[in-house]
């Protein structure tokens, strides 16, 4: 199996288990892992996704042994939407998710990562957009990379191929942070639980707001986020939030 998925209580890793590929995304792997994401998304238990890869790192993005023998237009178009269906399967999933990090996280993997809502590293862990030392530009990652990233770091990026390390990611805001690899496990799993221990439904509503109001106009944007700030006003659990603060007292949340 090269997507495996563990349970912990209401957190699930999911590992991409093929370190022999470098947890390449190949087809397999994208359709793997849109089924994975869909299930986990429907699944009530779940509150939070870590993704990780297994081996010596994260991801190395595309198989280019797979992508050299596509040979036709039609495979390409359908290999990289393939590719964009799971970025948005995530950033649009109803789940936070956030991206477990170490080695490296080259082109697409390096998507993969700023597709999360949150990434943590290893100090020693590379991430990089290096389709242009092979002839083929990275745009497609640079969708993702590029909303979390500003334009000149970004640009720097693509257009040298040259991987940064972990320091340098978290100071341009392409990863939250890093740690040494003995405690990544331990910081990664102390955020998922603290957001596990949120109310599911107001999570829920704000992944989706975040993400929406991001690409309106200002007006638009406030607009949106006062109606959705209504809807989830309407539900149970923002009215015991604020009747347990107002008592003292820890709120019980119904996750409705």
């Amino acid at each position: 199996m090269n997507i495996k998925v563990i349970k912990l209580n209401d957190i699930s890793r999911i590992i991409i288990n093929e370190p022999e590929t470098y947890n390449s995304l190949s087809f397999k792997n994208l359709n793997d892992l849109i089924k994975v994401f869909k299930k986990l998304d429907d699944d009530r238990k779940t509150k939070v996704i870590i993704l990780e890869g297994a081996g010596k790192g994260f991801s190395a993005g595309h198989n280019l042994k797979e992508v050299r023998n596509l040979k036709s237009k039609k495979k390409y178009q359908r290999l990289f939407n393939l590719c964009s269906k799971l970025m948005l399967r995530i950033v649009e999933g109803r789940k936070p998710v956030i991206a477990k990090v170490h080695g490296a996280a080259y082109a697409a993997g390096c998507q993969l990562v700023a597709s999360c809502d949150l990434a943590y590293s290893t100090k020693e862990a590379l991430f990089a957009t290096p389709g242009v030392n092979i002839g083929l530009f990275c745009s497609t990652p640079m969708v993702a990379v590029s909303r979390k990233v500003n334009r000149k770091p970004m640009m720097k990026m693509l257009l040298t191929g040259e991987p940064i390390k972990a320091n340098y990611a978290k100071e341009i805001g392409l990863i939250n942070d890093y740690f040494p690899k003995s405690k990544l496990n331990k910081e990664v799993l102390k955020i998922a639980k603290k957001i596990a221990s949120k109310s599911n439904i107001t999570i829920k509503i704000g992944k989706q707001t975040f993400y929406k109001q991001l690409e309106m106009p200002l007006r638009k944007a406030y607009a949106h986020t006062s109606k959705m700030m209504t809807i989830n006003m309407m539900a149970m659990d923002a009215k015991e939030g604020i009747s347990a603060f107002i008592e003292k007292r820890k709120p019980v949340w119904k996750n409705k």
